[in-house]
């Protein structure tokens, strides 16, 4: 990433930690073991932690806090030094390269997380090396241009995925000496940090998820051994329990996609449907958003960043008469004439999760209940980073876009949609509803009883 003389007095090789949250099948971190035991120096592993993340609560922070602690461990294992303090990340790396031989980070896809980087490369006076892991083909390796659906990417990631879903082995660091940085967060206890910090208490902690690899490959072997064979018929019934909840864990790097994929390809034959499904949400659609993030940095998260026919579609039909008009606050409240609509806003906001399925409906409504598609979009892509675990990510962000024409085609038109896709109570049909609506009451009671 940029390209300078090493530091010849440096202490120690530094891997500024930030999309990677994870001491496992982490490719920047074995990265900068290699070039630790290269140049036979220590290892210092650097987080910069803010507390202005965009949009991101406490929710989000102890989520990600619980990941850290496990990160903190696992440095600390592997012989290396880990240093987590305040600050604009950026900021933080340059701060702890001044004593280091070279840096290396890993990658980043959403505007912020680029500016970062860029303004360390400017600000750095040695090598910065960007390794990327946090897909499973590399970015412009699959395609160097903006992709506009799964069925243009499908096949150029499909040839190259073979070559890259191998296993990535943990060297041991040869230099184990610890190095004097002190950190400024404590992460023997994430709650009593969390506490510590200036963040935003309205969407608090939640007890569904907690953060951490350790949790994540837990769940992860959960579903390959008990949910995987069903994925294909199940995964559309928002009560069965037969997804693998991995969304939040993603999100954070605590867990490699690399190590999901290879997982899955392990506990299930080459052509089951389990197997073809789940890959294809990890894989294809998942890097399908990171494309579009990348190639769109400026309008990913934007009402402009549509694609042409969806917005034209929606603006034809925007004087169209609502079925019912409910405003932010009523949604947030889940105070809508829709029970199982109401059920899904209440598990995001009691839960910080939604199934995919009724991701599709609840969005879908928003944008069929609001007064303009406009408004409909900054209030899905509101609530969506304010309450989900996974949102504020290249993969939500396209999730949000998808349900206004992004990565799909034109349908036969209707009322307020136009020719963008719609969603109607004919897909209750398909599962269990009761089961879903008593699911959520019980999972927003345990959530209350904190």
């Amino acid at each position: 990433m940029k390209e300078a003389p090493e530091a010849a007095d440096g202490r120690y090789v530094l891997y500024w930690m930030q999309s990677a949250q994870r001491t496992e099948h982490n490719p920047a971190l074995e990265h900068a073991v290699a070039e630790a035991n290269r140049l036979g120096l220590p290892l210092v592993v650097g987080f910069g932690l803010t507390c202005a993340y965009p949009e991101a609560a406490a929710r989000h922070y102890a989520f990600m806090l619980e990941g850290l602690a496990d990160v903190a461990r696992g440095v600390k294992a592997r012989g290396a030094t880990f240093v987590i303090r305040q600050g604009e990340p950026d900021a933080v790396a340059l701060e702890l390269s001044r004593q280091a031989r070279l840096v290396v980070c890993d990658a980043g896809y959403l505007r912020l997380q680029r500016l970062w980087r860029r303004r360390l490369a400017q600000a750095l006076d040695r090598p910065l090396v960007r390794v990327e892991g946090e897909v499973v083909v590399p970015l412009l390796t699959v395609s160097q241009k903006h992709e506009y659906a799964a069925r243009t990417i499908r096949p150029k990631i499909e040839r190259l995925w073979d070559d890259y879903l191998v296993p990535l082995d943990a060297a041991p660091l040869a230099n184990r000496t610890a190095i004097d940085l002190a950190s400024d967060i404590d992460l023997s206890d994430p709650l009593a940090a969390l506490k510590r910090l200036d963040v935003d208490w309205s969407v608090p902690p939640v007890r569904r998820f907690r953060g951490g690899e350790g949790e994540a490959r837990r769940r992860l072997d959960a579903f390959v051994n008990h949910a995987l064979a069903d994925y294909g018929a199940l995964r559309g019934k928002p009560e069965a329990g037969a997804v693998s909840h991995l969304s939040p864990y993603l999100h954070f790097g605590q867990i490699s996609p690399m190590e999901i994929a290879s997982a899955v390809r392990g506990a299930a034959p080459a052509g089951s449907e389990g197997r073809k499904a789940y890959l294809e949400e990890l894989i294809i659609r998942r890097e399908l958003a990171i494309n579009h993030a990348w190639h769109a940095p400026d309008t990913y998260d934007r009402y402009e960043g549509l694609p042409d026919w969806a917005r034209a579609t929606l603006a034809d039909h925007g004087s169209d008469a609502r079925p019912h008009l409910y405003d932010a606050a009523t949604l947030e409240a889940a105070a809508t004439h829709d029970d199982y609509w109401n059920a899904a806003m209440r598990e995001m906001t009691a839960t910080g999760y939604m199934h995919n399925r009724m991701r599709m409906y609840w969005g879908k409504k928003i944008l069929q209940w609001s007064a303009t598609p406009e408004a409909a979009f900054e209030t899905v892509l509101s609530l969506n980073n304010r309450y989900l675990l996974d949102g504020r990510d290249a993969n939500s962000y396209a999730n949000v876009g998808w349900i206004f024409g992004l990565h799909d085609r034109p349908w036969p038109s209707q009322p307020v949609f136009g020719t963008v896709r719609s969603m109607g109570a004919n897909m209750f049909k398909s599962f269990d509803a009761p089961a879903y609506l008593a699911q959520v009451k019980q999972m927003a009671a345990a959530e209350a009883s904190v």
